[in-house]
This record gives structure tokens, sequence and C-alpha cells, in this order.
């Protein structure tokens, strides 16, 4: 699991378990569940909103909140809803162009300043950003809210699953009503709860055919394993391991532990954790990604290797894999691994291509080859997924006063020149300087 500067969190597992059930949500919905971008943020409270086009964001406080797949899946359902209705119209324009890093840092820094009560940290939280807060950012009206809810019943019900989890969360939620403003979450606060829409949620799940529909086992483990895994990460150690004790020899309590004991750090205990994992599951991927990533952080490069390859032939289409295994790679320092690594991360990027980290890791394994038109092309591609326009000018210039004059980098470098020369108008227009912003 990789976190970044603005609290988002990568994780192949977590975000294939939550793909697993949003994709049939969104193919009922009529959209492309490859076009809607799904981000985990790092955030306690309960939250869910989506910005900026098809980009849905689900913070890990409503997911650990979510003690089913069927809870879970109700409110993805419902924020479909305000995708599938356009119901984000009104601030498209502004937040269409705005990198997913921005849209994070602004709601987080809204968020922030309104729990401190101090509105100049929101300001210096911000860049750009005061007049989407001044227009009620992310705010669902009471129709929109009923309209996202019928339209979440209605996909539900195609895919075959109850909205009693829908309900059980609003029933979460309703509890909220009783604590000042400040303390509720901001899914309370941004989706306004009413009795109409409570008493309808409670007479479709009376007379859908599916209001008995259950989770199916294999689902069951999955969010299992999924809320341990983010437990084991975000939590402190202590409080993970009186949650997941001895006795408790589940898959996922076991899971659990072997991050907390990696996470402590103890290593003694960690590692014949995550074998005892392997020698029941061989065939698991993500054990084995675990097993990489507490060598890896743990200086022991070349056995983190093994476990990275392993873990790659088993999930073959994550991208993230090929990500861990060319860190490894090029932590060997030698030219081979960097060949191998760079191939990996081409790869990688066309699978995520406004990835910053992939580019910047594929910026090293170039250099490392000693190809310093294709190293400045990935550093411009770094930064126009960063937002960066500035720098993408700089090094889109760069890479097109080395690449040979026609060729498919030398292109690629001329359409990113025109687009972060665009960018730093744009931004000048507005009067912000993406340039001091974080990448």
């Amino acid at each position: 699991m990789a976190q970044n500067r603005t609290s988002l969190i990568r994780d192949a597992e977590i975000e294939a378990t939550v793909r697993a059930y949003a994709a049939p949500l969104f193919s009922v919905a009529s959209l492309d569940p490859d076009a809607v971008q799904v981000y985990l943020v790092n955030d306690q409270r309960i939250n869910a909103f989506v910005a900026g086009g098809q980009r849905l964001f689900l913070n890990t406080g409503l997911i650990l909140q979510a003690k089913t797949p069927n809870q879970l899946s109700g409110v993805i359902a419902h924020e479909t809803g305000h995708i599938a209705g356009g119901h984000l119209a009104r601030i498209q324009d502004a937040l269409s162009t705005a990198t997913t890093t921005a849209i994070v840092s602004m709601l987080l820094g809204i968020a922030a300043a309104a729990l401190a009560g101090d509105g100049k940290a929101a300001g210096a939280a911000i860049v750009g950003g005061t007049s989407l807060a001044q227009r009620n950012l992310l705010y669902y009206n009471r129709g929109q809210e009923s309209s996202a809810d019928q339209a979440g019943f209605s996909y539900l019900e195609r895919t075959g699953q109850s909205a009693r989890g829908m309900l059980e969360f609003f029933e979460i939620l309703e509890r909220q009503e009783l604590l000042a403003a400040i303390r509720q979450d901001p899914y309370m606060r941004s989706h306004p709860l009413t009795r109409e829409r409570m008493d309808a949620v409670r007479a479709h799940v009376q007379r859908s055919k599916y209001k008995d529909a259950v989770d199916p086992p294999e689902l069951l483990l999955r969010h299992a394993r999924m809320l341990a895994k983010l437990r084991g990460f975000l939590q402190s150690p202590s409080e993970t391991l009186r949650q997941y004790p001895q006795s408790d020899q589940s898959m996922p309590a076991r899971y659990a532990r072997a991050i907390a004991y990696y996470r402590i750090p103890d290593l003694k205990r960690a590692l014949p954790e995550i074998d005892r994992l392997l020698a029941d599951f061989p065939a698991d991927p993500f054990f084995h990604e675990l097993k990489g990533q507490v060598l890896f952080e743990n200086s022991r490069v070349a056995e983190a290797e093994a476990p990275y390859r392993e873990a790659l032939r088993l999930a073959p289409g994550e991208a993230l894999l090929r990500y861990g295994l060319a860190q490894v790679l090029l932590e060997r320092n030698d030219q081979s691994a960097a060949t191998e690594a760079r191939a990996l991360l081409n790869e990688a990027v066309r699978h995520e291509t406004r990835n910053p980290s992939f580019w910047r890791l594929l910026a090293i394994a170039y250099g490392r080859e000693g190809n310093l038109g294709m190293t400045a092309l990935s550093l411009a591609e770094q930064a126009s997924a960063s937002g960066n326009h500035r720098r993408t000018v700089e090094q889109s210039n760069r890479a097109l006063g080395i690449l040979p004059r026609g060729s498919p980098g030398w292109l690629r470098a001329d359409d990113l020149r025109d687009e972060g020369r665009r960018g730093v108008k744009k931004d000048r227009e507005d009067g912000r300087d993406r340039d001091k912003e974080e990448e």
C-alpha cells in the first residue's frame, strides 16, 4: 500500500475489490467501467463524492464503516446515480481539468479548516479554490439526492442486489443528526439525509424481489480482507493487534497481524506470519506482494525481487505490481535491471497514463540507460499529470531539443508543450501560479 502527499492511497488489492463492487453498477448505469476512475482517500471521516468528470472518491473511513459488501455497494450505487444524472454539471468545467491530487488537496484543505475553525488555513491549503468553496463544492440538493437514490435502487435491482445495505448505511448516518454540524461526517453535510429519503429506501427494500439477497461467501471474504488490510496499514499496530488477537486464526486476522508486525517493526514475527499465509495460499498475489514490500522497505532488496516477480506472474494485469517490481530492479543499479524496469514501466503507463509516480520512475529508468531525451519526455509527462504546467513546458522543450525530429517521442513532447503553454496561460488568467503547487 502506498500513500502520497495528498492522502490518496494506492493498493492493487483494495482497488480491485472496490472495482468488483462498482463495475456491475457502472455497467447497468450505461457508464464504461474503465472510464470511471475510483480513488481512495486516506481520511477517517465518512465521505464519498464525485468530482472532475467521472472520478469517484471514497474515504477510507467510509469503507471501514461498511460492514458488508452490500453496504458499500449501496453507497457506490448512489454515487453512480450522481454521475449518470450529471448532478455536478454546474462545476464540471471548473474541475474537469483539475488534477486528482489538486481536487483531493482542495477538499482536505476545506475540511481541515472547517474542523479547526480557521478560514486562513483554508486559504493556505486551497490554491485557486476559493470560488469553488464559495459555491458549496460537492453539495447536492434534496432533489438530486432523491434522484440518485432512485437511480441507485435501479442499479442494485438490475444487478440482483438488495438495497438493504444502502438502508443500513443511511441508518449509520442518521445517528449523526444529533451531532453538532462541526462533528458530523462530510457525507452527512454534503448529502442531506431527510425523512422522505429514509422512507423511500425502506419502501423500496420491502417491495424488492431481492430484499433478502445476501453477499456471496467469496465477496464477504474479500471484504473482510480489505478491512483487515486497511486497519493493518492505517491504525496503530497495537490497535490492530487488539482487534485481531492470536485466538483469531482466520485468514483476514492473520493478514492484519502480519501487517501490524511489519509496521512495529518486528520482522521476526511479520515474515513468519506472511510465510504461513503463503504456505496456505501460495497462489495469492497480494501475500507475495506484501512479502516483497516488507523486504524492500527493510533494505533487503535482493530478497524482495522474487516475491514481487511471483506477485506479478499471478496478477499480470496489475500496473501497481509492475511499478513495485520496477522499484526493486532500479535499486540493483545495473544496466540490465534498468532495461527491464523501463519495459515494465512503459507497460504500466499504458494502463495509468496520468500517474505521476509511474512517470517519475520511468524517467529514472531512462536516465540509467543514458537516454536523456526520453528522460526529459517522461519528466514532462510527470509534470503534466501533476498539473505543473510550467515544468511541462520546460521538460518538453528539453525533450524536443534531444529527440529526433518527427519521432513518436518528439511528436508527444510537442503536444505536451502545447498543452503546458495553454495551462500556463490559463493559470495566469485565473491568477494562480501552478509552478508553486505540489506535484
